[in-house]
C-alpha cells in the first residue's frame, strides 16, 4: 500500500504473466534495443526462457477518507474471449485478491475504467444465474462519454470482435442497471480525484489524477504499457488505436512526471509496478518502490 497525501493506493492483482514477445506487442520495436537491456528487463519484467514481457493485470483502489474508488476491472471470468486463449472463460482468483485487500465488492463506491478495453472491464460484471450483473453492486460506474460513445459505435460495426464483445458483456449490463454515470474527460470524481483527457491508446483514454495536499499520483491505465516504453517512449503497443497519439501522450505524461515526487501507478507494469520517474538522456527511467 503507498500513501499519497491523506489517500491510500493498494494494488488487487488478477494476473502477472508473461504474455507476450516484445517484437509481436510493440511493432517498431528492436532486437537489438531489447538485448541491449535484458539486464534489467529479466526477469521481473520479462522472462528469460521465452523473451516474453511480463503483464500484470490489476486494479487499483483508492480510499480518500470518503470515498472507496476502484480502478480498472481486469479481464473478468467466464467471459467469451476466444480472441484470447489464456482469457477465454477464465477463473481468475480475483475477489479473494480483493478480499486480501480487505475488501468485499460492496465496500466499493465508485468503479472507474481509464478506457473500455477488454481487460479493463472484466470485472464490471459477474455472471449470476446466467446473467451478467454488476459485481460491485453499492458502487456508481464512471465512464468516459467519449470512449462509450466510440466503442458503442465498434460494437454496431463489429460485434464479434473482442472490445466490443466486452463493451456487451461488461459495460452495457451496468448501463442498463442504471448503475453508470457518463462524464467529460476532465471530471472530477471527488475532490482530489479526477479525470484528464489521455488520447491515443483509444479515442476516449483518460489517466486518473490523485491529489492530497501536496502530494500527487497517475492511475495511467495503458499509456505506458511496460518499463521498455521509458527507454523507448516512441514505442506504441499494437492495441492503441493511434500511435502517433498514444506516442505524444505517453511523452507529454513522462516529462510531466520526471523529477517530481508524483507517483506513477501503471496499469501493466510488473510488482511493485508504482514508481517515480526519472530523466536518463533524451529518455527515462523508473524507481519502484
Amino acid at each position: 500500500m503507498q500513501r499519497v497525501g491523506d489517500f491510500t493506493l493498494k494494488r488487487v492483482i488478477e494476473s502477472e504473466v508473461p504474455l507476450i514477445p516484445a517484437a509481436d506487442f510493440f511493432p517498431d520495436s528492436t532486437p537489438d534495443v531489447v538485448e541491449a537491456n535484458k539486464d534489467w528487463l529479466q526477469p521481473t519484467h520479462m522472462c528469460p526462457d521465452t523473451g516474453n514481457l511480463v503483464l500484470c493485470m490489476q486494479s487499483y483502489v483508492v480510499r480518500t477518507g470518503r470515498t472507496t474508488i476502484l480502478v480498472d476491472a481486469c479481464v473478468g471470468n467466464d467471459k467469451e474471449r476466444t480472441n484470447f486463449p489464456s482469457w477465454n472463460r477464465a477463473q481468475f482468483p480475483y475477489l479473494a485478491a480483493l478480499a486480501a485487500a480487505g475488501l468485499q465488492p460492496e465496500d466499493i463506491d465508485v468503479v472507474l475504467c481509464t478506457h473500455l478495453h477488454v481487460d479493463h472491464v472484466g470485472w464490471n460484471t459477474r455472471l449470476v444465474d446466467g446473467r451478467w450483473v454488476p459485481t460491485f453492486p453499492n458502487a456508481r460506474y464512471v465512464f468516459a462519454q467519449r470512449e462509450y460513445d466510440h466503442w458503442q459505435e465498434e460494437m454496431r460495426t463489429d460485434p464479434a470482435a473482442a472490445h466490443p464483445l466486452a463493451f456487451a458483456d461488461s459495460v452495457l449490463p451496468v448501463m442498463e442497471a442504471g448503475k453508470a454515470t457518463l462524464v467529460d474527460m476532465d471530471h472530477e470524481i471527488d475532490h482530489g480525484v479526477w479525470f484528464e483527457p489521455a488520447p491515443g491508446h483509444t479515442p476516449g483514454n483518460v489517466v486518473v489524477n490523485l491529489k492530497s495536499g501536496d502530494a500527487t499520483a497517475v492511475l495511467s491505465g495503458d499509456v505506458v504499457h511496460h518499463p521498455i516504453q521509458l527507454v523507448r517512449p516512441e514505442w506504441s503497443s499494437r492495441a492503441c488505436g493511434d500511435r502517433a497519439q498514444s506516442h505524444k501522450t505517453r511523452r507529454a505524461l513522462l516529462e510531466r512526471a520526471a523529477e517530481t515526487d508524483t507517483l506513477l501507478a501503471p496499469a501493466h507494469f510488473a510488482s511493485p509496478s508504482i514508481g517515480r520517474v526519472k530523466r536518463n538522456g533524451d529518455a527515462f527511467a523508473y524507481d519502484f518502490l
